[in-house]
């Protein structure tokens, strides 16, 4: 039973097996081989127009390259308080970007609020030369709290930054459990909407290690690509990337895998709005899953193999967490089986 994170999920066969019918023979290095400008193509394709992109390792690399490719002195890029770039990524964009700044800004359930946004981003008169200047704006799709902005959010979000002459990131770690929840494509949920750059995530969705930037403005493209290679970023095998890129979109495996994911994690918070021992904090959007229950039960359904972590309170969460309880996150994968569960289920029935 294993809810800690989709990363703890291995590789999809079709994605495996990709790697494995590519391993053989020579191919040009440094992302120009035919699978490589294949792939490329691919995106294109998915995003219904010309895209540069740019294989990297990490979805921290994806987050800290994307924001410094808009880097400028004095630079402030703004993000929920509890975003992964502010959280989670141990200073690598302010590390990156050589003294960029981080601004957190409040949300309910993981999402920035359009208000707190606009005042956040009008703190820093761009003239004001002590104060630092507004340089971007990071939304998470989905959140690390497993809600999704709508499109309606996201315009509302870019057009806040275009006001403001800042470009809009999507960090997309979860990209594909968003779309697919959304019901809508890659291109209404990005640039159609104002994304100006998007971290494009697939190790958490079946592949081996596969994640890239996404590229709207071709125009910087050129820079990002010294950017990436100064950043130890630049793989010579390529094409390793590439392979599980292409076997991810082969037959809309992407978004199959992500389906089955999101389709576990409404099974798993149907069990525990049956349970008498946890409780459902919020309803999820995604894969991830949120209860609240007593510690000792959390330490029982551990010790019993169900493997998930305590998480802390986010901001806008209204409801009880008493003494002798916590807050916990489950997350669901293509990996997850409906038996396994069903067998969480039956112990917290």
């Amino acid at each position: 039973m294993f809810f800690a994170s989709d990363n703890w999920a291995g590789a999809h066969p079709n994605i495996a097996a990709g790697l494995s019918a590519n391993a053989a023979g020579f191919s040009t290095a440094y992302g120009d081989g035919a699978l490589d400008q294949a792939v490329y193509r691919r995106f294109s394709e998915i995003f219904e127009r010309e895209v540069a992109v740019f294989f990297v390792a990490t979805g921290t690399a994806a987050n800290s390259l994307s924001l410094t490719t808009f880097n400028k002195p004095g630079g402030i890029s703004f993000a929920h308080r509890e975003s992964h770039v502010i959280e989670d990524e141990c200073g690598a964009p302010e590390y990156f970007s050589g003294g960029s700044r981080l601004h957190a800004v409040d949300g309910a359930l993981g999402k920035i609020d359009p208000h707190n946004l606009e005042r956040a981003i009008g703190r820093f008169a761009p003239e004001i030369v002590h104060w630092g200047r507004p340089m971007a704006v990071s939304i998470t799709q989905s959140t690390e709290v497993g809600t999704i902005y709508g499109l309606d959010e996201i315009e509302t979000i870019s057009a806040i930054a275009k006001r403001h002459s800042v470009p809009l990131h999507m960090d997309g770690a979860r990209f594909a459990n968003a779309l697919v929840a959304l019901d809508t494509t890659p291109a209404e949920m990005t640039w159609k909407r104002g994304v100006d750059i998007l971290s494009f995530g697939g190790t958490k969705n079946g592949c081996w290690c596969a994640e890239a930037i996404v590229l709207f403005d071709l125009g910087r493209a050129r820079e990002l690509a010294f950017l990436r290679k100064r950043a130890a970023q630049l793989f010579s095998k390529s094409r390793f990337v590439a392979a599980q890129f292409e076997a991810y979109f082969q037959d809309g495996l992407w978004l199959e895998t992500a389906r089955h994911a999101n389709a576990m994690a409404a099974r798993l918070a149907a069990a525990i709005e049956d349970s008498a021992s946890a409780k459902l904090a919020w309803l999820p959007q995604a894969n991830e899953v949120f209860a609240v229950m007593k510690k000792a039960e959390a330490e029982k359904l551990q010790a019993a193999g169900a493997a998930f972590y305590d998480w802390h309170k986010p901001h806008g969460f209204d409801g009880h967490i008493g003494e002798n309880e916590a807050l916990y996150r489950f997350v669901t994968s293509f990996a997850t089986t409906a038996d396994e569960v069903d067998r969480f289920g039956q112990l917290i029935a």
